[in-house]
């Protein structure tokens, strides 16, 4: 059950769940300086936007080299998923970590404008989540979602993030599985399409669902997707991430 709800929350409800606390849009011509420190010879696969990435990064504080965040020590060291370029880390983390292949590494500097501005981040290991609850316990216990920061930041820092990638994946709502579920190709997903798409993904859980069960999910889903009340899931409604494909 618990495998199934964590496929679900990933496809459907991951979205606008999350922002980068404490990030200001600035006026900057500062920019965010990458140092490659290691990069395979053999990379198929380079990450992009809307991409599911797993990864490690120690950040430190540039004005003196203290260590504010290691992810080594977070989730019994376990590396950290989140989307990129979709604002669950803050800006600079998602130009860093653009175009990289699992198994590099790199060192970046990120400046103020693209990190937490001229008012710091004081927060300790605060995410912005859902009001659901059993959401909440899903997207940080099972998918680890990086914390926005462990340590004081202050205004104004620069920061240093040293990052080693694991995998690149593809992300929540993929093109692929909007084609996989939009079987009559109209680019709009119907309830019957969704529902077929729900039975399957049960089927494949070990424990049997009752079928008012597998009716409330879908009708949480249109209710969080159909924003225009049409009865379907438009391919822009869908497209939270902006794949150009879509």
């Amino acid at each position: 059950t618990m495998q199934f709800l964590l496929r679900l929350i990933v496809f459907f409800y991951v979205s606008g769940i999350f922002t980068a606390l404490g990030q200001k849009e600035e006026e900057s011509t500062a920019e965010v300086k990458i140092e490659v420190l290691h990069r395979p010879e053999n990379c198929s696969k380079t990450s992009k936007k809307g991409d599911l990435l797993n990864a490690h990064y120690d950040g430190y504080l540039a004005k003196d080299g203290s260590k504010f965040y290691c992810s080594r020590t977070q989730n019994e060291g376990h590396p950290k998923w989140f989307v990129l370029g979709v604002g669950q880390v803050i800006k600079g983390l998602d130009i860093a970590m653009m175009d990289m292949c699992p198994g590099e590494k790199r060192k970046v500097i990120i400046p103020p404008s693209f990190a937490y501005g001229k008012e710091g981040y004081a927060l300790l290991n605060e995410l912005l989540l859902s009001p659901n609850i059993s959401y909440n316990f899903i997207l940080v216990k099972l998918l680890k979602i990086i914390p926005l920061a462990e340590g004081k930041i202050p205004p104004d820092a620069t920061l240093i993030f040293e990052i080693e990638l694991y995998a690149v994946t593809k992300g929540p709502r993929s093109i692929e599985t909007f084609k996989q579920i939009d079987t009559d190709n109209d680019r709009q997903l119907s309830k019957a399409e969704i529902n077929h798409y729900l039975k399957r993904e049960f089927e494949k859980d070990d424990k049997p669902h009752d079928k008012s069960y597998q009716n409330a999910v879908l009708e949480d889903i249109f209710k969080k997707n159909d924003h225009d009340g049409d009865g379907f899931i438009s391919s822009k409604e869908y497209n939270v991430y902006q794949h150009d494909e879509l």
